[in-house]
């Protein structure tokens, strides 16, 4: 019971106080922060702040990129502007994801730079772990190779010199030259297949989606184990993106 002067104090609820804390500390960096960084500057115990960042990349209120975190699609939908274009992304990826029983990723190149757009999974089909920085890495991993070899001879070589080649796995391509060679080899349509040059145990497709001036690509992983699956795979994505991309204006330019 309360009186005049014994106001009600409201229910707060913990855990949403601290998430708010971090995603304002996410929003004080502009280009993001690594998990230490925001755990200190929201004053939160460093296993409690790598729980909370977890859920809230898994629901896409951050997304996690070279080891920073920054604002993800669904903190941008919260604020209008130019949030749709990646809301309708995230959808359709899940939609995609749960279709074809696969976790879904879509990159873009821009600025001279891989760029991880989105990624849907489920605890059942989990997305590939980032543990060599993804946009240094575009020569080990299938997305990479799909947006690489769509660009002309000297952006590649651009990119290169930035991202030497280097071996992450036994499978991974050894060296400069035959890179090149591989990407020279790629016909425009095919999917590109890449088996454990990235993360052992993992066997990824690519393929490269034509929006405008926009170099995209779209992927599908599996474990190694479930490899007869991954060209069928990449050939569902491609008739759904298809689909999409027929009935709905997909702009990629976000």
């Amino acid at each position: 019971m309360t009186t005049a002067s014994s106001p009600a104090v409201p229910t707060l609820i913990g855990s949403v106080q601290r998430a708010l804390r971090l995603m304002e500390a996410v929003g004080t960096h502009r280009d993001g922060a690594p998990a230490k960084q925001l755990a200190r500057e929201a004053g939160l115990p460093l296993p409690t702040a790598y729980h909370l960042l977890r859920t809230l990349t898994h629901e896409g209120y951050l997304r996690r990129e070279n080891g920073v975190f920054l604002f993800g699609a669904a903190a941008e939908k919260l604020v209008g502007g130019r949030s749709s274009r990646p809301g309708v992304i995230v959808d359709s990826l899940a939609h995609w994801a749960d279709v074809i029983g696969a976790p879904v990723y879509c990159a873009l190149y821009r600025d001279g730079e891989i760029e991880l757009v989105a990624v849907a999974d489920s605890p059942a089909t989990p997305s590939v772990r980032e543990w060599a920085a993804f946009r240094e890495t575009g020569h080990a991993h299938a997305l990479g190779q799909c947006l690489l070899g769509q660009l002309d001879e000297r952006a590649r070589e651009d990119h290169l010199d930035r991202y030497p080649v280097r071996q992450l796995t036994r499978y991974s391509v050894r060296d400069r030259q035959t890179f090149l060679a591989r990407l020279r080899a790629m016909k425009r349509m095919e999917p590109v297949v890449e088996r454990q040059e990235y993360a052992l145990g993992t066997v990824c497709a690519a393929i490269p989606i034509t929006v405008g001036p926009a170099v995209a690509a779209m992927a599908v992983s599996l474990p190694l184990e479930q490899e007869e699956r991954l060209l069928a795979a990449i050939e569902q994505l491609r008739c759904e993106v298809t689909t999409f991309l027929r009935s709905f204006v997909f702009s990629i330019s976000i």
